[in-house]
């Protein structure tokens, strides 16, 4: 079994930290969130991947070096972007004739992969598109289906608040049913094929389930994502103590962790620091008697000694000055474009 797992976005709603690495490969509990999609793969039985990005390439060549064993990675370059029908159609000719599955990146979900390909052969589909109801699907295409789950139309975000099934970012396809579309061209598979493939009668279903899903797209859905895994919710993730320190980190017995809070490899919290619903990552720094909560630090950034931090995002090597007072903000390093 192979999938396409979709990495070529630039993440513009999660800079300054996707300016110096791919969304994807932002690390989730320590680890780069990818390789969270390529272990749920493999426990499913997929056992060759597809990658291509146009963006920050050099970042995935050396997430695919320390991949060792399952899966199997082949990495597609993209010299310019081809969205996701493009980076789609530009794999076909690794994916061999079975149906493979299309994966978002920057999804956090624990689907049961069997089941949807289970369904998938028994319904007789050519494609087969996952979706998770919503009570608010303005910010969401709606999937309108008939009884029988076969789709019949995709609509646009609705105006007003009202529940419907979206689409949830993991299809499985058929490769003959889209082998006559153009490549090379950059192409969106939810607005430019999908439709099509309706307009051609043919067998297209919606694969509805009640798992956790998470568009980990935003600042405030990156940390939820944490969160939810340090609660347990997250039903292939491993069980982890709560707050979660890595072991290299240098915490000092003197600060305060929240239960929501995530110290990564390297970090150093010093005396009198308190933080809360926050994660901070690879290498920075909480200085003495700081407050930092609902924030992300980025790698190597720092807060000093006496600040308070609210609702914020520092990007690679960002630093708050001591005794500042942020909040909402976006910190770049100095001397960062952007």
């Amino acid at each position: 079994m192979k999938a396409v797992v979709l990495v070529g976005g630039e993440g513009t709603r999660m800079r300054p930290l996707t300016e110096t690495l791919p969304k994807p490969l932002l690390p989730l509990m320590g680890r780069p969130f990818l390789h969270h999609v390529l272990d749920h793969l493999v426990a499913h039985g997929v056992h060759e991947i597809i990658l291509s990005s146009p963006y920050l390439g050099a970042n995935f060549a050396s997430f695919i070096e320390e991949r060792h064993g399952d899966p199997k990675i082949t990495w597609i370059t993209e010299t310019e972007p081809l969205g996701t029908g493009g980076a789609v159609l530009n794999a076909l000719d690794q994916v061999g004739g079975d149906p493979f599955f299309v994966l978002n990146g920057d999804i956090l979900t624990d689907l049961n992969l069997t089941e949807m390909l289970a369904a998938h052969h028994e319904r007789g589909s050519v494609v087969s598109i996952s979706t998770f109801h919503v009570d608010d699907a303005r910010a969401f295409g709606l999937v309108i289906t008939d009884d029988g789950g076969r789709i019949l139309e995709f609509r646009e975000k609705p105006e007003d608040p009202i529940p419907g099934d979206v689409n949830a970012g993991t299809y499985l396809i058929d490769p003959v049913v889209v082998q006559d579309f153009p490549r090379g061209a950059n192409t969106s598979i939810e607005r430019e094929i999908f439709p099509v493939l309706i307009e051609r009668g043919l067998a297209m279903t919606a694969f509805g389930s009640d798992c956790y899903w998470l568009d980990l797209g935003t600042p405030e859905n990156y940390l939820r994502a944490h969160f939810d895994i340090l609660e347990g919710r997250v039903g292939f993730e491993s069980e982890v103590v709560a707050p979660f320190i890595d072991p290299t980190a240098e915490v000092d017995l003197r600060s305060q962790l929240g239960r929501w809070v995530v110290v990564g490899e390297r970090a150093v919290v010093a005396e009198g620091a308190e933080i809360e619903d926050s994660v901070v990552l690879a290498g920075a720094s909480v200085g003495r008697n700081a407050k930092v909560v609902g924030t992300v630090l980025g790698p190597s950034a720092s807060v000093g000694e006496d600040a308070r931090v609210d609702g914020c995002v520092l990007g690679e090597g960002a630093s708050v000055p001591a005794g500042a007072v942020m909040g909402g903000e976006k910190i770049r390093r100095a001397g960062a474009s952007g």
